[in-house]
């Protein structure tokens, strides 16, 4: 395909690419995909999958690549971000969190099309409003994209090998990490445990707010549907992988409709598994200008997962090239109903950034009871009670929050490239507010007068 606007759905600015010296182009990847079929203990809840191949079908489906101009400008590392399609079109959510961290240390990142619904149409899991179903590739422009095919999502995990792969060779990649968030992780869930010990495509994994079951196997000539996804049974990482897996979940993954809390489980040579308090399964960074689209009557989060994400990106590529794995992270306190509020109305332990350390406004993972998918995942940010007597000066308020935030870097949960960054996350404004309303009114003429 020729180079152009790839049409990866997002709310968030892109980056100018040419500035940061990168160039950006869709690629048709075409073949013969192999399905998979389980043993006799099906997928199994310890995670030791095994598969066999099973009937082969035709295939054609598009990769966007960015990748940096000039050989010594590129790191060796290919990320492989398996498109998410929740919303029935192909978008790009570790893209939006880590790119850049991506441009910034020279990778190159790929965007597969890997599952059915991505090309060919048929709706999401999450629909947006009154907003009618995106049409897939070939329905979006039939003219770039009407010789694709795709023969539904029991051929996807190998697609998705096939796609990675000849990526990998085009850019001569030396390391590849593979990432995908919400339904993408699901389907990395299975690919780690099922079919990475058979590819051995990655050498290290990076899986963004999974669900506590992992992806069933699809079936020929339909996409996966997301009911049949969460009805199934908890599901670990299966302790004998060969390479590393780096688990991220946020504060509002841990129950209700992503419902991971199950699936936790502890830490290892091959695994971390990181829990971010006060933190969105999806939040403004990624919805941006359109938040009012969701309809949602209170803000939505404003957590600080963008910022983990950039620093588990690094430590991923770390762990895979030299074995220098990631630092572990408290869990955040949970009941069999949720997270352990502290007097504030934050989540107690996890992984904590700046927003819930220093706080100005509660930032939680959940919504309010019943409100739909659309606008639930978004989470919540309302005003914190209280907040002259946490805060007695503006002074005081952002020598915390610089605190929280050299702590965080110090801990490795925040890169020290963003600081600046996450410094101007923090909200003068709101403590300032709060003082004024605290603040003795003075007597007018007329009180003085009468006395």
């Amino acid at each position: 395909m020729p180079p152009g606007s790839s049409g990866l759905l997002s709310a968030r600015p892109e980056p100018a690419l040419a500035a940061h010296g990168y160039t950006e182009v869709e690629h048709v990847v075409s073949g013969r995909a192999v399905s998979y079929g389980a043993g006799e203990r099906g997928l199994p809840g310890d995670g030791r999958f095994d598969l066999h191949e099973g009937e082969q079908a035709d295939y054609a489906t598009r990769v966007v690549v960015r990748r940096p101009e000039g050989e010594t400008r590129a790191s060796g590392t290919l990320v492989a971000e398996w498109l998410n399609v929740s919303s029935g079109a192909d978008t790009a959510p570790d893209w939006t969190f880590t790119c850049e961290e991506i441009l910034r240390a020279g990778h190159t990142w790929v965007g597969v099309s890997a599952q059915h619904v991505g090309v060919e149409g048929g709706g999401g899991s999450v629909s947006v409003g009154d907003l009618p179903p995106p049409p897939g590739l070939r329905g979006t422009d039939a003219q770039r994209y009407g010789d694709l095919h795709h023969p539904g999502d029991a051929f996807a995990l190998d697609i998705f090998t096939q796609a990675v792969a000849a990526v990998r060779d085009l850019v001569a990649a030396d390391v590849v990490l593979l990432v995908g968030e919400s339904q993408s992780a699901f389907c990395l869930t299975t690919y780690a445990n099922g079919v990475q010990p058979l590819t051995g495509l990655a050498d290290a994994i990076l899986l963004h707010s999974r669900g506590a079951t992992a992806a069933p196997l699809g079936v020929p000539g339909a996409g996966l549907r997301m009911e049949e996804v969460l009805a199934s049974h908890p599901v670990v990482i299966r302790d004998d992988l060969a390479v590393p897996v780096l688990v991220v979940q946020t504060e509002g993954d841990l129950f209700d409709r992503i419902g991971f809390l199950p699936a936790r489980q502890p830490d290892s040579d091959r695994l971390r598994l990181w829990e971010i308090a006060g933190a969105a399964h999806a939040d403004h960074y990624v919805i941006g200008e359109f938040e009012a689209f969701l309809g949602s009557p209170v803000p939505v989060n404003r957590g600080q997962q963008w910022a983990v994400l950039r620093a588990a990106l690094r430590h991923l590529d770390a762990w895979a090239r030299c074995g220098a794995a990631p630092p572990r992270a408290p869990r955040i306190e949970t009941t069999t109903h949720g997270c352990v509020l502290d007097e504030h109305g934050l989540a107690r332990g996890g992984l904590r950034t700046p927003v819930v350390e220093a706080p100005t406004q509660v930032v939680s993972g959940r919504a309010w009871p019943g409100a739909p998918v659309s606008v639930g995942l978004f989470g919540s940010t309302t005003p914190l009670d209280g907040l002259s007597a946490l805060h007695p000066s503006v002074e005081s308020y952002l020598a915390s929050y610089a605190h929280a935030t050299d702590a965080a870097i110090a801990a490795g949960f925040v890169l020290a490239e963003d600081r600046e960054q996450v410094l101007a996350e923090a909200r003068p404004d709101l403590v300032e507010s709060a003082l004024e309303q605290m603040a003795p009114v003075a007597p007018t003429e007329i009180e003085e007068s009468a006395r």
